[in-house]
This record gives structure tokens, sequence and C-alpha cells, in this order.
């Protein structure tokens, strides 16, 4: 008996321990980036200052003034997330001769407005925000996970919306066990703020995407999808259920076979490939 004691206390101290290393690493993993970051990671891209309903956010752009002669995509990140989701894509030269590329940070997701959630209307004001400045009939959003949602939800006639593992069915939004954590307010403390605002929209999604989700086919642009089959996070129900809003002529699926919700990462060369045929068309 005594020995199941000293177990038990052993256990537990160890348990304890591995926990309090897995939070110090969440802290530096889901670190907001400061201007030397980005500018350390992307060295040739221009970083720049905003602001919105009095929420500053930042821009990053591949160029110092406009080529309209070729696209422009508007990268759109997800939750929790970063416009340097989208470095590699940044540092691509065949991609960057192709197009204009733009990403910026969402609200709530920034150094100074951590935890600052947003609807998906203040989203798409935002989004359409930065985006009346550019020809609209050049311009290609690219919306990943819950910037998906966004993108689909702008009315506005773009050269094309490519959505990448798009979060827009509530009906099929997983609900994790580790939101309970943010849920009680007694452990909240615990998450990296990012998180915690991760944890708040992921809960604050199922009734956004309520107020969308039947009407997605009101969205007049030509839509195109990309989305895993092993996808467990965002699964590729989401986008099979938008598949049935929209006709043929208009929407377009692409599975990517054994591809996961990283696939932004994970796949970048074959999603790079699917933008350049965007971008050729």
């Amino acid at each position: 008996m005594r020995f199941l004691k000293k177990l038990f206390r052993v256990t537990s101290y160890i348990l304890i321990g591995l926990l309090i290393v897995f939070l110090v690493l969440l802290q530096f993993i889901f670190k907001v980036s400061t201007d030397v970051d980005v500018k350390e990671e992307l060295v040739n891209i221009t970083l720049t200052h905003h602001q919105f309903n009095n929420h500053e956010y930042r821009k990053i752009v591949t160029f110092q003034k406009l080529d309209t002669t070729i696209p422009t995509l508007v990268f759109v990140h997800g939750s929790p997330g970063s416009m340097l989701d989208f470095k590699n894509y940044f540092k691509d030269t065949v991609l960057t001769k192709k197009a204009n590329l733009i990403a910026y940070e969402r609200v709530g997701y920034g150094i100074d407005n951590i935890g600052d959630i947003q609807t998906i209307k203040n989203e798409v004001e935002m989004l359409n925000s930065i985006t009346d400045s550019l020809p609209i009939s050049k311009t290609i959003l690219v919306g990943y996970s819950y910037g998906g949602s966004i993108a689909l939800a702008s009315k506005k006639k773009y050269r094309k919306i490519v959505l990448l593992a798009p979060a827009v069915y509530s009906e099929v939004e997983p609900m994790f066990w580790f939101l309970n954590i943010y849920k009680w307010r007694s452990t909240r403390w615990l998450m990296p703020k990012i998180l915690q605002g991760a944890a708040k929209e992921k809960i604050q999604h199922q009734d956004e995407l309520r107020k969308f989700q039947e009407n997605w086919n009101e969205n007049s642009s030509d839509i195109y999808v990309v989305h895993g089959d092993k996808d467990w996070i965002v699964p590729l129900a989401n986008s099979e259920y938008i598949q049935q809003q929209f006709n043929s002529t208009q929407f377009e699926l692409v599975t990517l076979k054994g591809a996961g919700h990283g696939l932004v990462w994970e796949q970048f060369e074959e999603v790079k490939s699917e933008l350049i045929k965007v971008i050729e068309e």
C-alpha cells in the first residue's frame, strides 16, 4: 500500500512536470511574431501597419507598387493563425512573378489585439476595405480554414475565390476537448492568449456560420476549393456541403488524397500548383 502511494505521488509529480513543460512550449509556439520576426522571415516583402474600426493590423505585400497587369492574391488566415502561415508562398519566386501577393493579420491575432475576436460580418468588412483599392477583376481571394468562411461571405465579384480546407458548415464543426480549458475560468489562464482567442472564435464559430451557411450560393464569384480527404480538423464534408449549393460552372472541388488540415504547409507544392492554375486561367 505504501509503495502504491509513493508510486502515485511520483507519477503525479511527473505528470505535473510534463504539463508545465507543455504549457511553456505552447507559449513559444503560439507567440505573435513581432515586426522584426516578420522581416527576418520574409526579407523581400513590405510590412505596413493599418487601422480598421479602431483596431490596428499588419499587412505584408510582395511589391513596392502594385503591378496591375498581373493578378493579385489576397490571403486570409485561419484560427489560430497568422499572415506568416503563407510565408512559403511569399518566398516562392515562381508564384511572385505571376501575381502580386498580399496577406494581412486578422483582428484578434495581432500584437495589440490578441483575443479581440470579431464576427464574420466584421471580418468581411475588414477584408473588403483591403480589396477596395485593388482592381477587382484581377483579384483572387485565398481563404484558409476559418479564413475560407470570411472569403466566401464577401459579396464582391472577384476574379475567383480559392478556398483551402474551408470551415463553412456548422453541423460538421468538431468541438475538441481542450476547449474546456478555455471554458473553465480557473484554467483559462494556462492557455497562451492567442489560443484563448482561437478557442473563443471556435466556440462562437458554429453560431456565426449558421447566419451564412444556407446562403453561400449568393456569392457570385467563381469558387475553387482545395481540401484534403484526411482532414479531421475541418472535415471534407464542409466543401462537399457548399458544392451542393453551386452549379458546376461556378464551383470546382479538388480533393488532395491523404492530405490533412495542414495542407498549406505539408502539400505546399500541390497547393501552389493549384494557385498557379487559377492565376493562369
